[in-house]
């Protein structure tokens, strides 16, 4: 049986590559400003503020809920998110840690 590479690494880890992976696009990023502005649950007035159609909406909403960035129910236009603060927060605060700790290393390189 083979082992997913993935798993040999720590899984904080293992956690900010797949929120990395899921805010590197910038339509996913749009999707988070919008919901920060509204700050609330908003239904179907994603689509109507970006410059895609709603299936592709709706798949960079999926990606968003898969890691937990945003919370609600995906069912369509009927649809409403919000961001996850808590799970924002945790990855910030990783990030930031992940960022203090490269800053602090040696920095005597080219």
């Amino acid at each position: 049986m083979a082992l997913n590479k993935k798993e040999m690494f720590e899984k904080i880890d293992q956690e900010l590559a797949e929120f990395a992976k899921a805010i590197a696009h910038p339509a996913r990023i749009a999707i988070l400003k919008v919901l920060a502005e509204k700050n609330s649950c908003i239904c179907g007035e994603i689509v109507e503020v970006l410059p895609l159609a709603q299936a592709t909406v709706s798949q960079h909403l999926k990606e968003l809920k898969n890691v937990g960035l945003i919370q609600g129910s995906i069912n369509g236009p009927k649809s409403c998110y919000c961001i996850n603060y808590s799970k924002f927060i945790k990855f910030q605060e990783a990030f930031n840690g992940l960022f203090i700790h490269l800053k602090n290393q040696n920095n005597n390189c080219c």
